[in-house]
């Protein structure tokens, strides 16, 4: 058999990742978002990566200081467009919001066994070469990589905007020595021109410039990566968001042109659309382990997750979620016995839901 050449090759790629799933591939080599690290160092410089402390690992400037071998980097999007309204749950005080991408299976178990037999079929149609699948779980900059690929550009929300898929994507890479032609989505690259709407939307202002975002100050971060307490200032800003945000992604004007509907495995679990914290604030965990099962919510465990649920009892306003909270004033865990505190006295006191 022939060996095909690379732009043929690339076509193909481009084909097999369609049938997989993937609606946005690009190809570009593997240096070439060079600008990207010494924006990282800035950033990092600021401490706005919290307690990320992996985000300081040096392989993240290049692909080829983790992997001196590599040539070329292929991005690819995988759509989680929602299915459901991402605002569905605003003036819902009784029930918990999860980001819409955490509904349902777990993307990184979806996405990795695509991309590991999109590799051994690249490879095997190359007859050479060697490759590496990553989906979030090596220290790659695949924001800049996919911007640099051709699939779109980075918002003012830090986070990857695409004509064609707004901001629903979820991003995967696969690594390899093979040289190939770049190659880029059509119609993918744009602009935010002078729209701000994401910032205005950030409840805790965690976007503190146009494509800056402080995580000490997300509710992404504060839900999900930060482990202790959640500072009392911003308690009240978290509203009932109990895992994740999707405030600044679900204002972008770009969405409107998201018509891909999400991958059937990423269906959501009508059980976790609005879930009533009452019943959430009652599982062990036992419990949890079952309700999140293959769900990225698993991830947190149960300690995390109970606290997030206490701060949105304690914002709710609701003095009746009183007999679900102070059972948890007493837990071993330090930060879940100081949110239960915390809720008491907030519903003890009859305040308003937090806005």
């Amino acid at each position: 058999m022939t060996t095909p050449t690379s732009e043929a090759l690339v076509a193909r790629f481009h084909e097999e990742a369609g049938r997989l799933g993937f609606v946005a591939v690009g190809v570009a080599p593997a240096d070439a978002a060079p600008q990207a690290a010494a924006r990282l160092q800035a950033w990092l410089a600021k401490g706005f990566h919290g307690s990320m402390i992996w985000m300081e690992r040096p392989e993240r400037a290049q692909p080829a200081r983790m992997w001196p071998a590599v040539k070329t980097a292929i991005l690819l999007g995988f759509p989680y467009t929602p299915a459901h309204d991402p605002f569905r749950n605003e003036g819902r005080p009784e029930v918990g919001t999860i980001s819409v991408y955490a509904l349902g299976d777990d993307y990184h178990e979806v996405m990795k066994p695509r991309l590991k037999r999109l590799a051994r079929w690249l490879l095997a149609e190359a007859g050479d070469g060697d490759a590496r699948v990553f989906v979030d779980t090596a220290p790659i900059m695949e924001k800049p990589l996919a911007e640099a690929a051709g699939i779109g550009w980075q918002g003012k929300h830090s986070n990857l905007l695409s004509r064609r898929h707004g901001n629903w994507l979820f991003l995967g890479a696969i690594l390899t020595t093979l040289e190939l032609a770049a190659a880029g989505e059509a119609g993918a690259r744009g602009s935010c021109g002078s729209c701000t709407r994401c910032i205005a939307a950030c409840p805790t202002g965690a976007i503190v410039a146009p494509h800056v975002v402080d995580a000490r100050r997300c509710i992404s971060y504060l839900t999900i990566e930060h482990k202790g307490p959640v500072e009392e200032g911003l308690r009240p800003l978290l509203g009932n968001r109990i895992y994740g945000c999707d405030d600044c992604l679900a204002v972008c004007p770009w969405n409107r042109f998201a018509h891909v509907p999400a991958d059937p495995a990423l269906a959501p679990r009508a059980e976790n659309v609005a879930p009533l914290l009452a019943d959430l604030l009652r599982l062990d965990d036992a419990g949890f382990r079952a309700r999140f099962r293959r769900s990225p919510v698993k991830r947190i465990g149960l300690k995390r997750f109970l606290r997030n649920c206490l701060y949105a009892a304690g914002n709710s306003g609701q003095p009746e979620l009183l007999g679900a909270v102070r059972p948890h004033a007493g837990d071993e865990d330090a930060v879940v016995a100081d949110a239960a505190r915390w809720a008491a006295n907030r519903l003890s006191a009859r305040p308003g839901p937090a806005h």
